[in-house]
């Protein structure tokens, strides 16, 4: 049987930063920055070439063994077949190694890519699967559908299937990050974490994750109480101890702020009329950015 058909033009991905836990939603909220990676991907005549420019371009391996290229063969597996070379352009804005999703970033440029260059490629891998797939290759859905699928998300596994849904933050919120110049690998992270908790632990987290929905969707005043977590970071501080005194520092003088993903970035959720001065209360070895939240997700972009 024949093959899938490739199309001739190059196309052109942007994939957003993430955040994910926000504090109690522990391997399930999501949150979508903007802040943003662009690939482009054209099918060669032959081999695989591969430029990168800014974030990872001394360290990223330029071969078959890139995140990004490892996404997108698994994905034109899926569609039915290899193209015969790969041309690819990366453009990375996203730390690594932060806490951002800059491994959901690379792996939904990637199955999105080889979905927009393949020909019918949307009727053979439709959203839902793009999630699944995206899930299947970081291991968990909680950055990856946040970064699919734009806006706040809340994702789960039902029946070893990735679900998530995609709500509308409040407008006012703004996200404030506080990037630190050393990375802290995930890995590292989570293997901190307890295999148990205490019970009245576990209670209180699943109230605050609760409250968390209504405090980002409707009630931003609820972001400080909304935020509390008892379940992973306090366990991961001894990687990050800088990170873990700027979140209680900051949550002390009442800005809403946790650590992102599995770290070092601290996230503060604030109202629009105090990120900028919440971005100075960092002190040296940060680098604090206000960004938008991005509603769109991964999406498909002209060349120009």
């Amino acid at each position: 049987m024949a093959g899938p058909a490739f199309r001739a033009a190059a196309v052109r991905v942007r994939t957003p930063a993430t955040s994910a836990n926000l504090g109690p939603g522990f391997d399930a909220f999501g949150l979508s920055l903007g802040l943003y990676d662009d690939i482009v991907v054209r099918v060669a005549e032959s081999g695989l070439h591969i430029d990168i420019a800014g974030e990872g371009a001394e360290t990223l391996p330029r071969d078959e063994s890139h995140l990004l290229v490892r996404s997108l063969r698994t994905a034109f597996d899926l569609l039915g077949g290899q193209p015969r070379g790969l041309e690819v352009v990366c453009a990375n804005r996203i730390p690594h190694g932060r806490g951002l999703g800059s491994s959901s970033a690379a792996i939904c440029a990637g199955i999105v890519a080889a979905r927009a260059v393949t020909i019918g490629g949307a009727e053979k891998l439709d959203d839902a699967a793009l999630l699944e797939l995206a899930t299947e290759i970081e291991g968990h859905p909680d950055n990856v559908a946040a970064c699919l699928l734009g806006g706040f998300t809340l994702s789960w596994m039902e029946s070893g299937v990735a679900r998530a849904i995609r709500m509308n933050p409040a407008d006012s919120i703004v996200p404030v990050v506080f990037v630190p110049a050393n990375a802290v690998l995930t890995e590292t992270a989570r293997g901190l974490l307890p295999r148990s908790v205490p019970h009245v632990d576990a209670a209180a987290n699943a109230g605050r994750a609760a409250l968390l929905v209504e405090a980002m969707t409707r009630r931003p005043e609820l972001l400080l109480p909304a935020t509390e977590d008892r379940l992973h970071q306090d366990y991961r501080a001894p990687a990050m101890p800088e990170s873990g005194a700027l979140v209680n520092r900051l949550r002390a003088d009442g800005v809403p702020a946790v650590i992102s993903g599995a770290g070092p970035t601290v996230l503060a959720l604030v109202e629009n009329g105090a990120a900028d001065k919440v971005a100075q209360l960092a002190g040296e070895g940060w680098a604090a950015n206000r960004l938008a939240l991005d509603a769109g997700g991964t999406s498909v972009l002209p060349l120009a």
